[in-house]
């Protein structure tokens, strides 16, 4: 069984082992808004998956 790239390259694995992913559809439209909020834009969140698809997905990980 292989991990799935194109779902991995979606994530980032912290060494404790956490998932963050960023949230969808902030590329556009930031010319204008604050500074402040065009970082909280590329801040990563916490993603929460099951171990049935973890185990599907992100094989060795």
């Amino acid at each position: 069984m292989k991990t799935n790239k194109s779902y991995l390259k979606r994530l980032k694995i912290t060494k404790s082992g956490k998932l963050l992913a960023r949230s969808a559809g902030q590329d556009h439209f930031n010319a204008k808004e604050r500074s402040a909020a065009k970082r909280i834009k590329k801040r990563g969140s916490e993603f929460h998956i099951s171990n049935k698809d973890r185990s599907r997905y992100l094989v060795n990980f």
